[in-house]
């Protein structure tokens, strides 16, 4: 998503070292190399066994790629003696690929095991934490996450199921029971399926999608040379709001301090100054509809110091 822009908006040393925090399928990697100098490096993360997979393809002495949470940045960056970077790219939610691949349990029209982890080897998959969470959990998951406003009837219906004696182990099983826990004539937008939401829940929830930027997110700040950039493309508001909100409290450090009268150098420094504000155009969002969702925010690292607490 948005790879043009993203990457012009990324790079601006050739020869400096970058950190694509989620590869994916190396969509962006692969033309960050192309953009990279000789001097140039390149250190690309994913928990998604096929993400390193497909990283195994890319033959260059530049690229390295670490499987691991983006969470980790900071301990990836220290095995490696790297006190700061250029820039930091994070794609996130979930891949096109991972979508496609039904046996990945990620989408809800074709069926496959209910499974949603990005690390299929790590922690437990939906079902398994369905199995054995009650109402007021799924509930909770289900509104926080997917700002679901049928959550409760949603989470009634999931819970009597596991009740019965039949789990429910598979996507379509669990699309086709929120579907019918939502009625037909409450369905803001017949284009989207009932149970998208749901999924989306379970999956952050499962995932641990948003407690995960935040850390990646914070840990930035100490690893961004000066005039680094920050490119960062979420899917929907909650990845968005994180984003949005991290910006601007690092931007305007002093609208957090209210009222507290201080002189102008008693004022917390800017770490960060806000570069843009971008959406996909016309021909990516007609060639691949999920693009419509997506929103890069990009920031780049200013000179001030970073205070550490005492």
């Amino acid at each position: 998503m948005l790879l043009e822009p993203a990457v012009s908006m990324l790079l601006t040393d050739p020869q400096a070292t970058y950190v694509d925090a989620t590869y994916g399928r190396g969509g962006h990697a692969r033309l960050i190399l192309q953009r990279l100098g000789p001097g140039g490096r390149l250190i690309a993360l994913d928990r998604d066994p096929d993400a390193a997979r497909d990283a195994a393809s890319i033959v260059d002495a530049r690229f390295e790629f670490v499987r691991t949470r983006f969470s980790r940045l900071g301990a990836v960056l220290d095995e490696r003696a790297i006190p700061a970077v250029a820039g930091l790219l994070m794609d996130l939610g979930v891949s096109s690929p991972q979508l496609d691949d039904a046996a990945r349990g990620f989408s809800l029209r074709q069926d496959g095991p209910l499974d949603l982890r990005m690390d299929p080897e790590s922690g437990q998959s939906a079902a398994q934490w369905l199995a054995r969470a009650d109402v007021a959990e799924v509930r909770r998951v289900v509104r926080e996450y997917g700002d679901e406003r049928f959550a409760a009837s949603i989470a009634k219906a999931i819970v009597a199921r596991q009740s019965s004696g039949r789990p429910v182990e598979r996507t379509c099983e669990l699309a086709d029971l929120v579907a019918r826990a939502i009625p037909v004539k409450d369905r803001k937008d017949p284009a989207q399926h009932p149970a998208t939401r749901t999924f989306q829940a379970l999956r952050i929830f499962v995932n641990q999608e948003l407690e995960e930027l935040a850390l990646t997110l914070e840990t930035s700040l100490s690893r961004m040379a000066p005039g680094a950039r920050l490119v960062v493309i979420s899917f929907h508001s909650l990845e968005d709001r994180i984003v949005k909100r991290f910006i601007d409290l690092h931007a305007h450090p002093d609208r957090a301090l209210g009222r507290v009268p201080l002189r102008a150098e008693q004022l917390p420094p800017a770490l960060l100054r806000p570069l843009a504000r971008v959406r996909a155009d016309a021909a990516e969002t007609a060639a691949n509809p999920r693009a419509r969702s997506a929103l890069m925010r990009v920031a780049e690292r200013t000179a001030a110091p970073l205070r550490r607490a005492a």
